[in-house]
């Protein structure tokens, strides 16, 4: 007959009635043990020490009859794997024990080499002789439950995929992920798809999720995500640089989990699996924006409304009563995620960003500068210092400020006629009327150079020198640089006389024609046309060539001119 095990409660109960005066069969009736079996518990009480009339039984003494009356174990004679294990029993030990720091052979391992030996005895036999034996020691893990968290005190996020879904951007079906993000305290949850895992859609889902309710919570714990974690370390993770941004925008806490430990976040961990099942699978999706808008709608009519395993609680009933006023408000503007990038300041002052180019101030020329950019502004940053803040330009365009410029070189970046102007002014009278003449028109960018030119004959001869020079010039009526420097460069703006002007004689028109001799006309008078008066003077006249003595003779004529 097999031994069953007598609970100390029920040992205490035979004990108590016995002190009460109770008769044997009485109890044998009540508790439904045998007269023998009450006798020998008795027995065994008063050897322990008890007095039956004077002394009420207690847990303590009833525990330690419970003891005396468990059985001893029989020796047993050995079994066939134990005889032919006993043999070997020095060098399974051998192969569990742990060699120069590490760890010995599993049990499973050992079991192959003793069969490679023709000791061919089932693993459970082995088992229990390696821990009888050999000290083996099943090390199974001791998993204890943590306290639970305060209202809006955790939220816990992770991605997992659900499925092929059609993109009508790409034109093609593409995996749709989902970012799950579940208050601990009430296991409410919000799902944010998306067909990727950046760092703009971990942050977007989060923004969602955190509008979807209503409030931040004080630590966020998620998974060791490249968007969101540079370097995953148990005690000293690195977090990604916008993402911390992210983080100290919002005001809370970035608890990274450790790496390939799901237990860290048991209460998102299984949910993957319940989103995907109850949710994704089985239903005809159009598109992204589609399973959005259902995804929203399930976690507040199915998921919320679920009686919660653990909590045996509604999820959203709990957090409309408890968690919603616990989570910090939502008291700053939707978060604009920036892009970081280290960029190298070429010399045109300028680096490239995002396919666009800013300018940067000429004593950062050569170095390289992290540059920070959002949707609105782009900051460049030297050693932690704003240096420089330009408004976003779209690729393929630039954002100058000319005043990075050096200053002798700004004006013609800026084709700014009149700042070559003012500063030959600064030079001399006549420098700035040379200047102004000289950048007239409607095209005055044309001729910057020789304005340029002009402001560095002035470093280079004297503004004195140059200013007697482009008297001269304008006296001449000269608009070139070039004669101005061959002014300076012979000397002639040393020269005292002033140039005279003489006056203007006119020559006379030898061929001067009447305004009607250009008119043809079918009239007789055209054969006259030779004799026609002028009206001018004789000084005007038109004189006859040839010589007098030489006249036309016959001879000499065309036929068509002889007189017929």
């Amino acid at each position: 007959m097999a031994y069953r095990e007598i609970a100390m409660w029920e040992i205490l109960e035979v004990l108590r009635r016995v002190h009460r005066g109770e008769g044997q069969r009485a109890i044998q009736r009540v508790t439904g043990h045998g007269r023998t079996t009450i006798r020998r518990w008795v027995t065994c009480a008063t050897e322990l020490g008890w007095a039956t009339a004077v002394q009420a039984p207690d847990e303590d003494l009833a525990r330690k009859v419970a003891l005396q009356m468990r059985p001893v174990d029989e020796q047993r004679e050995a079994g066939e794997s134990e005889s032919q294990l006993s043999p070997r029993v020095g060098q399974i030990r051998a192969w569990l024990a742990s060699d120069e720091g590490g760890r010995g052979l599993r049990l499973s391992k050992v079991h192959e080499l003793l069969a490679r030996q023709g000791v061919r005895v089932p693993y459970s036999s082995l088992h229990r002789f390696a821990t009888k034996h050999c000290g083996f020691q099943d090390k199974r893990r001791v998993t204890v439950r943590v306290a639970d968290v305060a209202p809006g005190e955790l939220a816990e996020v992770d991605f997992g995929r659900l499925g092929l879904v059609h993109d009508p951007e790409a034109g093609r079906r593409r995996v749709l992920h989902a970012l799950i993000v579940t208050l601990v305290h009430s296991r409410h949850q919000y799902v944010h798809v998306s067909h990727g895992q950046t760092y703009v859609d971990l942050i977007a889902g989060l923004e969602e999720a955190f509008a979807f309710f209503g409030g931040v919570p004080a630590r966020v714990v998620l998974d060791n995500l490249k968007a969101a974690i540079t370097k995953a370390d148990r005690y000293d993770p690195v977090f990604a640089r916008t993402f911390s941004e992210y983080a100290a925008y919002r005001g809370f806490v970035i608890d990274a989990a450790v790496a390939r430990h799901p237990k860290d976040k048991p209460h998102v961990e299984r949910q993957v699996q319940y989103v995907h099942e109850r949710f994704f699978r089985g239903e005809q999706w159009i598109d992204r924006d589609h399973v959005q808008r259902e995804a929203v709608r399930w976690c507040l009519d199915v998921a919320g409304q679920r009686v919660h395993g653990t909590t045996k609680k509604r999820p959203l009933a709990v957090f409309e009563a408890v968690e919603r006023p616990a989570l910090r408000a939502l008291d700053r503007p939707r978060f604009d995620p920036p892009i970081w990038k280290s960029c190298k300041v070429h010399p045109d002052h300028h680096i490239q960003f995002d396919k666009a180019l800013y300018s940067v101030p000429t004593r950062h020329l050569g170095k390289q500068v992290w540059v920070r950019g959002d949707t609105k502004l782009v900051r460049v940053f030297v050693d932690g210092e704003c240096v420089k803040t330009h408004e976003r330009m779209e690729p393929g365009r630039r954002s100058t400020d000319y005043g990075d410029y050096p200053k002798e070189r700004a004006p013609y970046a800026m084709r700014d006629p009149e700042a070559v102007i003012r500063a030959a002014r600064c030079w001399g009278e006549h420098v700035g009327r040379f200047a102004e003449q000289l950048l007239a028109g409607d095209f005055p960018w044309a001729r910057l150079r020789q304005g340029q030119k002009l402001l560095r004959l002035a470093d280079r001869y004297g503004a004195a020198r140059v200013d007697a020079a482009c008297r001269r010039a304008l006296a001449f009526g000269m608009h070139n640089v070039r004669r101005v420097e061959a002014i300076v460069a012979n000397g002639l703006d040393q020269a005292r006389a002033e140039p005279t002007q003489g006056e203007l004689i006119p020559l006379p028109a030898r061929y001067l024609r009447p305004t009607n001799h250009f008119n043809h006309s079918n009239s007789k008078k055209e054969e006259n046309h030779g004799n026609t008066d002028v009206s001018q003077d004789r000084a005007q006249a038109p004189e006859a060539l040839g010589h007098a003595d030489d006249p036309a003779r016959p001879g000499r004529l065309r036929e068509e001119d002889e007189a017929p």
